[in-house]
């Protein structure tokens, strides 16, 4: 495989799930890790991607100012929001988690819907206070400085005590057989915790994340109870879902 052509693949892996590792790319390119490496090295010179530990980050996961112009898919992202913000009616207490998607979820409520929010997530609680009819509380613990999100165990205790009409997340792999995945454990505690907090689960994503799956197990795909895409729920993509005990919208 030509060097354009690994870049243009590892671009793409970055985009659609935020975050690669490595390892992952290598092994999927039938290349060496330190091919892999360089290629992220140069990209990061060339400010497509940012650099990090054994991996890379996508720049629109790094920064989720309302004025990044780096959001993959955003138009689709926007599409998923104003579904989601269909099951949401004024009084409701609900939790919103962080990434692109969720940021698009937060910035579409309107100033005269009055909720009580609860986040994880900085980007997304800063977006919620520009709403007027929004309560905003905000998740707090050890705050990972990639995805600006509250991890660790202090979020944890603090979701096990409050309980959600409902929660919005995303994931970066899902599938039917094997679920909600990541590649970040702790990521995929939070994530349980949310769930478990929750009466109803959403999970917001894209449709490009469809029948994926990566190393870490956040839940069974009928442990949510609506999946939100931007295709149509009839769409032939979402037949084996179709068939879960779950909604899709």
């Amino acid at each position: 495989m030509l060097k354009e052509e690994r870049h243009k693949f590892i671009l793409n892996e970055v985009a659609l799930h935020n975050r690669v590792l490595l390892t992952d790319i290598a092994e999927q390119l039938g290349v060496s890790i330190d091919t892999i490496r360089r290629d992220v090295k140069e990209l990061d010179t060339e400010e497509q991607l940012k650099k990090v530990h054994g991996g890379a980050i996508a720049l629109g996961f790094t920064n989720y100012a309302t004025t990044n112009k780096n959001i993959y898919a955003q138009e689709n992202k926007i599409i998923i929001a104003k579904k989601a913000l269909s099951l949401i009616s004024s009084g409701s207490t609900i939790l919103i988690h962080g990434g692109t998607t969720c940021l698009e979820l937060a910035k579409a409520i309107p100033n005269k819907l009055e909720l009580t929010c609860f986040t994880t997530s900085l980007a997304v609680a800063m977006e919620l206070l520009t709403k007027k009819g929004v309560d905003v509380l905000f998740i707090g613990g050890r705050l990972s400085k990639e995805s600006q999100l509250a991890i660790g165990a202090s979020a944890i205790h603090q979701l096990s005590e409050i309980t959600l009409d409902y929660s919005f997340i995303g994931t970066g792999y899902v599938a039917v057989d094997y679920g909600l995945t990541e590649f970040d454990l702790e990521s995929v505690q939070v994530k349980k915790a949310i769930i478990k907090a929750s009466k109803k689960t959403v999970l917001l994503l894209i449709s490009e994340k469809l029948n994926s799956k990566h190393r870490y197990k956040t839940c069974e795909i009928n442990a949510i109870n609506t999946m939100i895409t931007e295709i149509d729920p009839k769409h032939t993509l979402l037949d084996n879902f179709r068939k879960q005990d779950i909604r899709l919208l």
